[in-house]
């Protein structure tokens, strides 16, 4: 398949979105439509229903949605949705293992970019568990973005306003911290967004700073920012003093990640940060 879309660094023609229609989800829902809205494409919402007590108007709804945003008249039909340049899918699925569901629809309809909430309770995640989150997250074409619980993120369910005005990029040497920052600046391009600030920051000695090459086409401020300290306890206590609206993490790749999520530091840091997560292997292809 020939990809022609590009936006957060990624080639993006489709995102996958699973809820269980939770309030949650409903956050991860706004981002994931606002993202699709931005680059056109595609959006498939699935649901996960072991008793067949879920039906369609339990989906967050996209008219609905779309008219409080104020991009469609109150009471359109469904074809001004495509007006916007978007395509909407909902599924449901029954079975009594949403895990196996998921991954079978994502064998059947590859995906570019996994929007999804996690629950950051009794310090596990929901949607993050060995037996969920790892088989789901391998799927992940480019970018996994995660919405935590009791975390609005930066696209306002009333409205769909965006408030993203603070980026927090940690770089390392390896992985390669370049995907991060061409994804942040695509982010700042699709969504135009006004001028705000990037940190990059490494924990380490200054001499250890990786090098990166800073976009020149964005009004956004790019600074340099070096901290000594335990990993994820300096990048959370940054990202609270900024205070951060985003954390980009590039990771090695569909293997690295799921190294990182039993136990290092981008699994620590998701499960304690306050705002959205966006984990982007370091070999995807930048458009």
């Amino acid at each position: 398949m020939t990809r022609t879309k590009t936006l957060e660094g990624i080639k993006l023609e489709s995102i996958f979105h699973p809820s269980d229609f939770s309030a949650a989800s409903e956050v991860a829902f706004v981002h994931a439509l606002k993202i699709a809205l931005a680059a056109r494409t595609k959006l498939t919402m699935l649901h996960v229903d072991q008793s067949r007590s879920a039906e369609w108007q339990d989906f967050p709804g996209v008219r609905e949605t779309l008219e409080r945003w104020g991009l469609i008249p109150k009471g359109s039909p469904k074809s001004e949705v495509g007006q916007l340049g978007i395509k909407v899918a909902k599924v449901l699925r029954l079975s009594k293992d949403p895990v196996k569901a998921c991954l079978a629809f994502l064998e059947e309809n590859p995906t570019d970019l996994i929007v999804l909430a996690v629950h950051q309770d009794e310090g596990r995640l929901h949607w993050l568990r060995k037996s969920v989150g790892e088989p789901i997250a391998r799927r992940a074409g480019q970018m996994t973005l995660f919405t935590p619980h009791g975390v609005e993120g930066f696209v306002s369910r009333k409205d769909g306003s965006i408030s993203l005005r603070n980026i927090l990029i940690p770089v390392t040497i390896k992985p390669r911290p370049q995907p991060s920052v061409e994804a942040a600046a695509r982010l700042i391009r699709n969504l135009q967004l006004p001028a705000g600030v990037v940190t990059l920051l490494h924990v380490g000695s200054s001499a250890e700073m990786p090098s990166v090459k800073l976009p020149k086409d964005t009004d956004w401020t790019w600074n340099r920012v070096v901290k000594a300290g335990e990993p994820t306890d300096t990048i959370l206590r940054t990202a609270a003093e900024l205070p951060a609206d985003l954390i980009i993490m590039t990771t090695d790749g569909p293997d690295g990640f799921l190294d990182a999520l039993r136990g290092t530091t981008s699994e620590r840091v998701l499960r304690k940060a306050r705002c959205p997560v966006a984990n982007l292997p370091a070999g995807s292809m930048l458009g």
